[in-house]
Parts: structure tokens; C-alpha cells; sequence
């Protein structure tokens, strides 16, 4: 299975320059899109079905805002909308698709960018969401968790540690609960396979920082221990340009 993981920061924007030709030709069997900033009404009927894909939505009730969804080649035995909590769902966040041999989870983590509200609410997230990916394990031990975390867990994952130290995505706050979340059963796949420095999956429209690799890696594909012998790559995809993020690619 090929599973990959993109933050389109607006699908219809991303549409515009060339998404479906790329996702055409990178063909996973799974693909997660976070922050997708419409519903599915909005998007032309049968448009991914002719790839091939099973489409899923779970949008913001607010219009033009969060959500995300997945894109299955592969039938579904059950595909869960939310995590059964109104505050987060509301806000179109969760969605997962259960397979006979794995289930995949999709995530658009809240930023805490906007301000001091916005920080606590990701933070009240985060501990909610803890708890809830632990009880999902549970039942489901070949979990993966796919989407934008919104938290670099490391200095070697952000281009400059010291000036962002007070930065939300990198408050040690924040990378203490990366830290508590890939030692409690989730592992950060990419880092199984690739321990370079350098590697981000967002970069600021501002100052050319794409073209100067001054970014952040806040886009992850987690997979619970069951899972690590099964994995055969983990890559990031920064060609793609369809967004301020690029894809992440996992293939079990």
C-alpha cells in the first residue's frame, strides 16, 4: 500500500495548478488531504472517481476553513468521520478508513499562530488527542496517523531553532508531547528511514523561503510498532508545489 499525505492549503487552489494531473501520475492507493477548505459539493462530480478513487469528506462547518479527506483506491471495510468530539469536529479534523490489514488515520492538527486562543484550544487538542489515538490502537494496532501535526519535534526538523524557540509549531510544549507521543507506541516514519537534516514539508511564501530551503517539518505519517517491519519507504516530496506543504509518501 502507498499511502500519501498532502496539506493542499485549498484543494480547488491546488486543483488549479495541476493537482489531479500529479496525483495521476504519483497513483497511491490511499491519499489524505488536509486543510482541503471546501466540501465536496464544491468540487466537480466524479472528478476523482475517474482516477480511481473512493472520495470521503469530513469539512469545516465554517465555509472555507480546515477539513480533510481521504481517496481510496482500495475498498474500505468502514470509514469513521470525527473523533466523536463536537468542539474538534466541527472543525472538520479526523477522518479514517479501516482496511482488512491496517487502518489509516487522517489529521489536520490546530495551529496556534492566530493567538493565545488558539494556542490553548491546540493544546486542550492535543491532550484529547493523545488519549484517542491510544484508544484506537487498542482496537486497531496497525494504525497509521497521516496529516499536518502542526509541531516540528525536533531542531534538526526546522531550518532555525533558536530564532523560532518561542514560536508556535516549535514551543517546548509543543516537542514535549512529540517527544511523549513517538515513545508511547508511534513512530515518525520518515525518521525511521532518514536521519538528514534539512528535510522540511512547509516553507513561508514569504522571503523566497522555498527556493532557500528555509523550512519546517510539520507533516508526518505515524505508525503504531505492529507496523514498523512492514515498512518499505518513507519519503518527502518537495516538487510537488501545488501548495506552501508538499506531500509525504509512505509505502507499507
Amino acid at each position: 500500500m502507498k499511502i500519501i499525505s498532502y496539506n493542499v492549503n485549498g484543494i480547488r487552489s491546488a486543483m488549479s495548478k495541476g493537482l489531479l494531473e500529479w496525483l495521476k501520475a504519483a497513483n497511491p492507493d490511499v491519499f489524505c488531504v488536509q486543510e482541503t477548505k471546501a466540501e465536496a459539493s464544491q468540487i466537480e462530480p466524479g472528478i476523482f472517481e475517474a482516477l480511481g478513487y473512493e472520495p470521503h469528506w469530513h469539512s469545516a462547518q465554517k465555509k472555507g476553513y480546515s477539513g480533510v479527506a481521504i481517496f481510496s483506491k482500495i475498498k474500505p471495510k468502514n470509514v469513521e468521520i470525527g473523533m466523536n468530539n463536537a468542539k474538534y469536529d466541527a472543525e472538520g479534523r479526523v477522518i479514517r478508513m479501516d482496511f482488512d490489514e491496517l487502518s489509516v488515520m487522517n489529521v489536520y492538527m490546530p495551529s496556534g499562530t492566530s493567538g493565545d486562543e488558539r494556542q490553548g484550544f491546540k493544546y486542550e487538542w492535543l491532550e484529547d488527542f493523545y488519549i484517542y489515538a491510544h484508544q484506537i490502537a487498542k482496537n486497531i494496532p496497525n494504525l497509521v496517523i497521516v496529516g499536518d501535526y502542526n509541531i516540528c519535534h525536533k531542531p534538526i526538523d526546522i531550518h532555525n531553532p533558536v530564532s523560532n524557540a518561542k514560536s508556535s509549531g516549535f514551543l517546548p510544549e509543543e516537542r514535549a508531547w512529540m517527544e511523549k507521543f513517538f515513545t508511547s507506541g508511534f513512530h515518525d516514519s520518515f525518521r525511521h528511514f532518514n536521519k538528514e537534516p534539512h528535510q522540511y514539508t512547509w516553507w513561508s511564501y514569504r522571503a523566497g523561503a522555498r527556493g532557500k530551503n528555509l523550512g519546517w517539518r510539520i507533516d508526518y505519517q505515524s505508525v503504531t510498532t505492529p507496523l514498523l517491519p512492514k515498512l518499505k519507504r518513507a519519503l518527502i516530496l518537495p516538487e510537488a508545489t501545488h501548495s506552501d506543504h508538499c506531500p509525504t509518501l509512505l509505502e507499507i
